[in-house]
């Protein structure tokens, strides 16, 4: 039968702690809530507004950390001070106490013996203060990995920035600079991207869940300044304590949406990138299950 996918069409914030509480967790001590806080000029992210009621819900510390862009795809969340003023600007401190979590080194190192490409995951060494955490995903489509939902936020969204240049690279630099000259084959990045979501995993077993909003979709990232506005309709939210299994769940729901005229856009960009490669790699080490019971409230 699988893990359970909760499963609402109604998008509401109401409706995003509904399914939390259905999920029967209680997320224990200082709550990191992962999410996506937008870039400059994007108009597709999901605003504070949308997460408040979720975030004061758990008494939940926004996280996120600087990007590894250098000067490859322009955006201002590459440098902490820049960072900073966008996350004010899109009104993430007026609403939530905010903590970017590399905005001081030294990072954490965490070993990846089993991983497919990465042996090590470097994150924000603000990572360490928090008991648990709770992932707020925007599923949409991304120009690199395919899609975007849970498995990216816990690997490239935790990651620092010379994290996500390792991821980036295949393992092959820490460098922003070289992330991007040298970038891996697709399918190694896949895998470095489910490699250095996995450690997350490990490290908050036991504390921590998993909520994909399908609204806006797009076949670009909140990551980029010029995305293209959405192509499909909305199409609900997903909550699971398995971060395979909710993106295997939110990508099929996509294969559903047969009657809608943006369907054929969304599915060629996953495909041309093969992002399901990154759901099988995470299935493949054994942090989650592509098999799951989706439950329709």
């Amino acid at each position: 039968m699988g893990t359970k996918v909760c499963f609402s069409r109604e998008i509401t914030p109401e409706k995003v702690v509904e399914l939390y509480r259905v999920l029967g967790i209680t997320l224990p001590g200082k709550v990191a809530v992962k999410v996506h806080s937008g870039e400059k000029g994007n108009q597709n992210f999901l605003r504070p507004d949308f997460w408040r009621p979720m975030v004061e819900a758990v008494k939940g510390t926004i996280v996120e950390c600087n990007t590894a862009y250098g000067d490859a795809f322009g955006g201002v969340r590459d440098h902490t001070e820049s960072h900073r003023k966008l996350l004010k600007y899109h009104g993430w401190y007026r609403n939530f106490d905010v903590d970017l979590m590399d905005a001081a080194g030294p990072d954490v190192i965490w070993p990846i013996p089993e991983g497919k490409v990465l042996k090590e995951n470097r994150l924000g060494k603000n990572i360490l203060n928090y008991d648990s955490m709770l992932v707020l995903a925007h599923f949409k489509g991304h120009p690199m990995g395919g899609y975007g939902g849970a498995l990216k936020q816990l690997s490239i969204g935790c990651a620092s920035a010379a994290g996500k240049a390792l991821i980036h690279s295949g393992g092959v630099s820490d460098s922003n600079i070289d992330a991007w000259k040298k970038h891996a084959e697709q399918d190694r990045f896949c895998e470095a991207m489910a490699d250095a979501a996995s450690s997350v995993v490990k490290h908050f077993a036991g504390r921590i869940a998993f909520i994909n909003v399908m609204k806006n979709l797009s076949v670009d990232c909140d990551c980029c300044q010029v995305a293209e506005d959405p192509c499909m309709k909305d199409i609900g939210i997903l909550a699971s304590l398995d971060p395979v299994a909710i993106d295997q769940a939110c990508l099929d729901l996509i294969y559903a949406a047969k009657d809608d005229p943006g369907q054929a856009h969304f599915i060629n960009r996953v495909e041309s990138r093969h992002g399901i490669h990154t759901v099988e790699a995470a299935a493949e080490l054994g942090f989650g299950s592509r098999e799951y019971e989706l439950i329709e409230l």
